[in-house]
């Protein structure tokens, strides 16, 4: 018997692991390598929502953990997936300026902005009117780092590479089996795959597509990530994402011509040096009407549980979010109510929910 079972490896999952690793516990991950938001995601944290200047949910708690949780798996992994990087916004207006200035002065978003107005130095922008900088902010390459853990797993032997099968899944008051393993407990980090889960498919988790560019510009020249109509993001050797664009009534999971053309819009607002593009990707985003992580113990069966919703914030709600699953889990302690799935327990179905 194992201690857990972990159903799906994108960075909630990932995330999850890690604790339970550090905590001594013993586990297996399900996981079919398909295809996961997590693993095509720009991967930028960022303490603040800056189209409308609000600091993002709990970041004064979460941002503190972000850079060595992810510069200690490069560390294990042997890998450079976390990068620290400076985010600067394009103001595209003086009002913007002032808007900026005084959300730099508030208690709430003071320890994130700086007041100064940068006067833009590279020719290869369009930024009339300066940008703002952000601190505590950098980005990880997800993909790489999921690819990296996922090959660990396979070495160690936890990974069981297959799609999860509900019908091979039997509850016992004290353990659950899933085709022949044998765990004391059970957690969901399926993303938008939970739709699926018949425990857990009462949460409003909704899907909300995000594509990005790769592009190729080498008049660029630039290290920052970039916050303009959209978000650019160096990657080294002349190539940056561009992206991403957020929608919730789509027809598939592809990288689609509609979100090529828009976000090449979007780039031609902000660059005055050509680019080519070299690549697109698309991913399914798992999110929650009211803007919070779906994390806490099923309502009827007391070893399940699940972590999911995280959005386009995964990176920075992991580390957070998997100590918050912790604290339930195994010392009996309270999820934060915001993110807690009680908050949702009228909307739980009958049957197997």
């Amino acid at each position: 018997m194992v201690d857990y079972l972990v159903i799906g490896l994108g960075l909630a999952g990932l995330a999850f692991c890690e604790t339970l690793e550090r905590e001594g516990r013993s586990f297996r991950v399900i996981d079919d390598g398909g295809p996961a938001a997590s693993r095509v995601a720009g991967g930028i944290y960022n303490p603040v929502v800056l189209k409308r200047l609000n600091k993002a949910w709990k970041a004064e708690l979460q941002l503190p953990l972000v850079a060595p949780f992810y510069s200690g798996l490069d560390e294990k992994l042997g890998t450079s997936c976390h990068h620290s990087i400076p985010i600067f916004r394009r103001f595209s207006s003086v009002e913007e300026q002032n808007q900026w200035v005084t959300a730099a002065d508030s208690t709430a978003l003071g320890a994130f902005l700086s007041a100064e107005i940068h006067r833009n130095k590279n020719p290869s922008l369009l930024a009339p009117y300066g940008l703002g900088e952000v601190s505590g902010t950098g980005r990880v390459d997800t993909g790489s780092l999921l690819s990296a853990y996922t090959g660990l797993l396979k070495t160690r032997g936890l990974l069981i590479p297959t799609r999860m099968d509900f019908g091979k899944l039997k509850l016992q008051d004290d353990s659950v089996d899933y085709d022949g393993v044998t765990a004391r407990k059970i957690v969901f980090t399926e993303g938008f795959g939970l739709q699926e889960n018949p425990y857990f498919n009462y949460l409003p988790l909704q899907g909300n597509k995000g594509e990005y560019l790769e592009i190729n510009c080498p008049g660029l020249r630039e290290v920052r990530i970039i916050k303009g109509p959209v978000f650019l993001i160096p990657l080294g050797d002349d190539n940056y994402l561009a992206g991403a664009t957020y929608e919730y009534r789509y027809t598939d999971r592809s990288p689609s011509r509609k979100a090529r053309e828009y976000l090449c819009h979007k780039l031609d607002e902000l660059l005055t040096c050509p680019y080519t593009v070299c690549g697109q990707s698309a991913g399914i985003r798992p999110t929650v009407p009211d803007r919070r992580a779906l994390v806490g113990r099923h309502p009827l069966h007391k070893n399940l549980f699940v972590m999911n919703g995280f959005g386009s914030r995964g990176v920075m709600l992991a580390p957070y979010a998997a100590r918050q699953l912790w604290q339930v889990a195994e010392e009996e302690g309270a999820v934060d109510p915001e993110i807690d799935i009680a908050r949702y327990a009228s909307l739980r179905l009958t049957g197997n929910s």
